[in-house]
């Protein structure tokens, strides 16, 4: 995606933030802090972990108030431990703690994402499998979850509806079978000038041969046993990439990988992770 389009959508997303949190007027720091007084925060890690949202913190302070100072002493994509000091802030006493929770909710989250993509990432060592996010993600906040995934050494899968086409089991069935979609597909992308990888989710192995006949960028298999997938691995002999899909975990993710498959995708990075625990304490 774009840097400009990404830049766009979070600083469209800080200001949505910030118009939810403050309001008319963070009434509890206007009412006893001085407008003038100074002072400096430190970004404490209170959990091990892969830390990620440096970035997006530094553009927090930024908007609310550009004369904030930010020194950073642990990047994005670092392993991090209790006690650790990733990040100093100095500036007006009032925009610390203004700014104090935003930062805080998007650093946790994010960091908590890397976590545990690194983890799935971890435990694929050896294998030629890579870990892919979806599309299952807190509605305004995928491209932070998205670059999360990616600081934690996952891949992502597309961004939206809008840089990939997915024909999953509803489009193939309201469009009347695999053949209609893709054709259909390759038509759309012609006649718009588009030039967009197609996806296909295949649900069983006559699904399988026609998408081979068919020819798509890569073939997802959904919820196939490890069994299956090493022999629908075998029958696509590289003409595609392939991804399994459908309710693999942790768990139960290695020998969907060691079946020789070229991803994994996992719902569970973006929709049922804990955040990084961590807090922001005057110094």
């Amino acid at each position: 995606m774009d840097e400009l389009v990404v830049k766009d959508l979070i600083d469209r997303l800080i200001d949505l933030a910030f118009a939810e949190d403050i309001g008319d007027g963070d009434h509890t720091t206007l009412s006893c802090i001085p407008a003038d007084a100074m002072g400096k925060s430190k970004l404490l890690i209170k959990e091990e972990g892969i830390l990620a949202g440096i970035e997006v913190a530094k553009e927090v302070f930024r908007r609310f108030d550009p004369e904030m100072k930010v020194e950073v002493f642990i990047q994005d994509g670092a392993h991090v431990k209790p006690g650790d000091v990733a990040m100093v802030v100095e500036g007006k006493v009032q925009s610390l703690l203004q700014t104090e929770r935003l930062m805080l909710n998007i650093m946790q989250r994010m960091s908590g994402i890397a976590t545990m993509t690194n983890k799935y990432v971890k435990k694929l060592e050896g294998t030629k499998t890579r870990v892919l996010d979806t599309r299952k993600t807190t509605p305004g906040m995928r491209i932070m979850e998205k670059m999360a995934v990616k600081i934690g050494g996952g891949c992502n899968h597309r961004i939206g509806l809008f840089d990939m086409i997915l024909l999953k089991d509803n489009h193939v069935d309201f469009a009347g079978g695999i053949h209609n979609a893709v054709s259909r597909a390759k038509e759309y992308c012609k006649a718009k000038g588009k030039n967009l990888k197609i996806e296909l989710e295949v649900r069983n192995f006559d699904e399988l041969n026609q998408a081979l006949a068919e020819g798509v960028d890569r073939i997802m298999f959904d919820n196939f046993t490890p069994e299956d997938t090493r022999r629908a691995v075998e029958i696509v002999g590289g003409r595609c990439e392939t991804e399994s899909s459908g309710g693999i975990t942790y768990d139960t993710m290695l020998p969907y990988a060691q079946a020789g498959v070229d991803f994994i995708s996992f719902g569970a990075l973006t929709h049922s992770v804990k955040g990084l625990d961590m807090s922001f304490k005057a110094c």
